[in-house]
């Protein structure tokens, strides 16, 4: 374990990753909408923050800022563009927004872990391999995505017949 995970903030970023990798891909599979749906997707997005805070704890790869700062910004953004409309239940549609935010940022999990894995494989360039884990990951969400993407809008907007109140503000 320590030639994988070399300090304490390692090990927390080690298990809220994985916490995360179970509830978004329950979520994803799960019924929406439901009281369950909901504990996971919340659980998902705790494990998220946890891992996220931690990432940026993280130094030891690049001696200062490095090129999963960047995958970690990005994430923070899918997860809060995804959490937004939850908040605000502003339109019947703010389901399809937090749907869109929220299967991309567990499509950037899946993406990171892919690359966390690949990398450890030795004769090749670290780089090389971070692209083509990411690239390879989000290329096949994308694919998923395009096929569904219609499907999905129509089933969300017409299960939501009116906004419900937002949990938040106004």
């Amino acid at each position: 374990m320590s030639a994988i995970v070399h300090d304490p903030i390692g090990v927390i970023h080690l298990i809220a990753a994985v916490v995360a990798l179970v509830a978004g891909t329950s979520v994803l599979f799960m019924r929406k909408g439901t009281m369950r749906h909901r504990q996971v997707g919340y659980a998902y997005v705790a494990s998220m923050v946890v891992m996220l805070v931690t990432a940026f704890m993280i130094y030891r790869l690049f001696d200062g800022w490095g090129v999963f700062h960047y995958a970690a910004v990005i994430s923070t953004v899918t997860l809060v563009g995804g959490m937004v409309p939850v908040f605000r239940r502003k339109s019947p549609k703010w389901v399809v927004s937090h749907f869109a935010f929220m299967y991309w940022s567990v499509f950037g999990l899946y993406a990171a872990f892919a690359s966390e894995i690949i990398t450890r494989i030795p004769g090749f360039q670290f780089f090389h391999l971070v692209g083509w884990a990411t690239g390879g990951v989000m290329l096949a969400g994308g694919v998923i995505w395009s096929f569904n993407k219609k499907k999905w809008h129509t089933q969300f907007v017409r299960e939501r017949v009116k906004p419900r109140k937002p949990l938040f503000g106004r």
